[in-house]
């Protein structure tokens, strides 16, 4: 199987997080990728579906547990816009992910090293592998853009 690099994946996000930026939402999109092939392609939709867990992670680790046909995910990497939040990275410690593979750290709520690594608590069943700055500054870009769209429809009010 073609092993392809960091970035290809990392475009791939990208343009996930592209469609839920065109969708008013968070702009954070996610790859599954299982022996060098995407297997789950997800963006964030808590606005569209009213659900506070509707984060890409969520999104993608469901679809990759059904491509695979088990809920371990031990020979799966994600791919995400930004440093997963703690309910996503308690979900990734749940799925027995392999690697977590992230652009931007967030240091409001990263649950990967920024406030928490809960990813790499020994007191934890599982540990994964962190790789954190790929396409970092194309990740804050469209993070930034969305916020500050957001700041400046909230003054037009």
């Amino acid at each position: 199987m073609l092993e392809r690099d960091h970035n290809f994946y990392m475009q791939e996000v990208l343009k996930e997080s592209a469609k839920a930026l065109e969708k008013g939402e968070v702009p954070v999109g996610a790859v599954a990728v299982h022996q060098g092939r995407i297997i789950a392609r997800a963006h964030n939709q808590k606005e569209l579906l009213k659900d506070p867990t509707a984060h890409a992670e969520m999104i993608a680790i469901t679809q990759a547990a059904s491509a695979v046909d088990n809920w371990r995910l031990r020979e799966v990497d994600f791919y995400v816009t930004i440093e997963p939040c703690l309910m996503c990275a308690g979900a990734l410690v749940q799925a027995r992910v392999r690697r977590i593979i992230f652009g931007a750290t967030d240091i409001k709520a990263g649950g990967c090293g920024s406030i928490f690594n809960l990813v790499n608590d020994s007191r934890l069943n599982h540990q994964i592998e962190i790789v954190s700055g790929i396409m970092e500054s194309e990740c804050r870009a469209i993070l930034r853009e969305f916020f500050q769209t957001k700041r400046f429809s909230n003054t037009e009010n």
